[in-house]
């Protein structure tokens, strides 16, 4: 029974000694702690869990109107909290090529090229078969930048495209049996 006092009481200590700040032994119990984010300029008040506010996740914090409560001696948020926060990093992730891409709604997904992974030939070769008009001597990123803004703005029937390219595949594949027969 002492045992038990005695270890309460070493916790008290531990974070009366460093500040006021919580070790590791005070997160293992955080049935008594509270959030530590101020939501809406409200003090959350649900029960914090083992997530910590943190540089990584302050960003998607502010864009929920969310902010640390420095009066707080832990860093640990609440579950409710931490899910935003993750759903918010994921819809950036999502949203972002869309909206890039400028897609109408009804187009579910979105895909990225990356211009400045190409070979300098290649990206010769598109700005010359699209007559691209260009100043002579750009570098790779320029070149890339022209490219990439000239390829968001082809437009693309979606069904003719799928049209043409089953039947492109299909006679291929016969052209080359028939090749090889």
């Amino acid at each position: 029974m002492q045992t038990g006092t005695f270890s309460t009481t070493s916790k008290i200590s531990t974070m009366s000694t460093n500040g006021g700040f919580s070790t590791e032994d005070d997160s293992r119990s955080g049935h008594d702690q509270v959030c530590c984010l101020i939501d809406n300029n409200e003090k959350c008040q649900r029960q914090a869990g083992n997530a910590s506010y943190s540089k990584r996740i302050q960003n998607q914090a502010r864009k929920l109107k969310l902010s640390r409560d420095e009066m707080s001696p832990h860093i640990y948020i609440c579950d409710y909290h931490k899910t935003q926060i993750q759903n918010v990093r994921t819809k950036r992730k999502r949203k972002d090529s869309e909206d890039d891409q400028g897609f109408q709604d009804g187009d579910d997904e979105a895909v990225e090229i990356d211009f400045y992974q190409m070979p300098v030939n290649t990206l010769r070769r598109y700005k010359r078969h699209y007559k691209l008009n260009t100043r002579p001597g750009l570098s790779k990123a320029q070149l890339a930048d022209a490219v990439a803004s000239h390829f968001k703005t082809i437009p693309v029937v979606e069904k003719d495209t799928l049209q043409m390219f089953f039947y492109t595949t299909k006679t291929k594949r016969f052209e080359n049996k028939e090749g090889t027969s």
